[in-house]
């Protein structure tokens, strides 16, 4: 029976691009299928963007995703992060792929990868389009497609079956109705793919 994940994350979250390599490769382990979900954080279910938390537990989630990064071999690029414009769009560049039935993985990384590790500024067209074109696709084309109404329907789609499955932060992994929230939550999703889940 082919297994089948659910897999609810943002351009703009640094764990999902700290957890993307290593979720990957755990469904290709175990063959199964990725279905992605482009969503926001979903503050109705209990989300908290890091700008809205008190100062001493965004400092301690500094912390953490620094650590997280060099566990997964990752850098992380902190600098100018305010100046940086909304990335939201690169994330609609990832759904046109998706619904183009191109492989989005290679876009994903690369976008990832500029906003979090060299703290390019996807949030801009002529930006995010040139890193599509070195990734191997049609930037102009894919982020013409990401504007349309098409694709900002997937987007609205998406935030609503997240929110109406309890989904509040990202990335957040589901299998067989089972939610996994965090990158770190791994650990119990390889456990279910394997046929044991844990349950408190």
């Amino acid at each position: 029976m082919t297994k089948t994940i659910d897999y609810f994350f943002g351009i703009g979250s640094p764990w999902s691009f700290i957890g993307l390599e290593p979720f990957a490769e755990l469904a290709r382990e175990h063959e199964a299928t990725i279905r992605p979900f482009l969503i926001p954080l979903i503050e109705d279910n209990g989300a908290i963007y890091a700008r809205n938390r008190p100062a001493a537990r965004r400092a301690y989630w500094t912390t953490d995703l620094k650590r997280w990064a060099a566990l997964r071999g990752k850098t992380l690029n902190f600098e100018n992060r305010a100046a940086l414009s909304d990335p939201t769009s690169a994330g609609f560049m990832i759904i046109a792929a998706i619904e183009n039935g191109a492989d989005w993985l290679p876009l994903t990384r690369a976008l990832q990868e500029a906003f979090w590790g060299r703290g390019e500024d996807i949030g801009k067209a002529e930006v995010r389009r040139a890193i599509a074109d070195a990734a191997g696709f049609d930037g102009a084309t894919l982020d013409a497609q990401g504007q349309s109404d098409a694709v900002q329907a997937i987007w609205k789609a998406n935030y609503k079956a997240a929110k109406q499955s309890g989904v509040f932060g990202l990335p957040t992994f589901r299998y067989e109705n089972e939610l996994y929230w965090g990158q770190d939550s791994l650990p119990f999703l390889e456990r279910h793919l394997q046929g044991e889940m844990l349950v408190a």
